[in-house]
């Protein structure tokens, strides 16, 4: 951890000449845009997936028309349909997951006191008026949610709830394409534990303002940037 609060460090000093004491926060966002370039072509995998699995609806309403009555046999038959054209049913969620492990580095970084023995001092930084290792409950006690860290986290949940307001959109779009592929239904939803995630899914954007609120400020400037960048890309690639 100590190779990575080095990495942020000298990123912040960098920006510093630009952003002055929150150059730290801008730190982290850079570096979550570097993440995300790098994810990118997992991404770009995800959306011809999402666009294969689109053109295979037909073949599944089909399947569902023919095995109706028997819901094991449908199962098994989308499998073996995707098997078949190579198309994989969660292959969306890979940029997720491939992401986790810097989100959980933040996350450790701003709330470790030390770090390799010694002072975390990456803990003193701040965006705006709030310490960038401190949370929202933190805002609230020092000063109320008018006070300077309570309106940092107020900018936030603005920003949050736009952009997840947008990606709502766009999911729900999605799903109709879908369906209108599919005949009326989503033949997604016969492929095993599917069907649970497709009613969430356009409600997940939402759950950022609850992350937000409850991990450290850096982690959370991860989290906003992540899902911004998340929305445009697919608001692009799935155009």
């Amino acid at each position: 951890m100590s190779v990575f609060a080095s990495l942020v460090e000298r990123l912040a000093d960098l920006l510093h000449p630009l952003f002055g004491a929150s150059a730290a926060a801008a730190a982290i966002v850079l570096f979550t845009a570097l993440v995300r370039l790098l994810v990118h072509p997992l991404s770009r995998a995800a959306a011809r997936g999402q666009k294969a699995r689109a053109a295979l609806q037909p073949k599944i309403a089909e399947l569902r028309r023919r095995h109706g009555g028997n819901p094991e046999k449908l199962q098994r038959a989308v499998l073996d349909l995707h098997a078949r054209e190579k198309v994989s049913p969660l292959s969306g969620c890979l940029p997720s997951l491939f992401q986790l492990p810097a989100f959980f580095l933040l996350y450790h970084l701003f709330s470790s006191g030390t770090i390799g023995g010694r002072a975390n001092e990456l803990l003193g930084h701040e965006l705006f008026a709030a310490p960038l290792g401190g949370r929202w409950t933190d805002a609230l006690g020092a000063g109320g949610p008018l006070g300077g860290p309570g309106l940092v986290y107020a900018g936030l949940f603005a920003l949050v709830a736009v952009v997840a307001a947008f990606g709502y959109r766009l999911t729900k779009r999605s799903m109709a394409a879908n369906a209108a592929a599919a005949g009326g239904g989503s033949g997604e939803q016969q492929v095993p534990g599917m069907a649970a995630m497709t009613r969430a899914l356009p409600f997940m954007s939402f759950l950022t303002l609850v992350t937000v609120a409850v991990v450290p400020l850096a982690a959370a400037l991860y989290v906003v940037t992540s899902t911004t960048w998340s929305v445009v890309e697919r608001a692009v690639l799935y155009r």
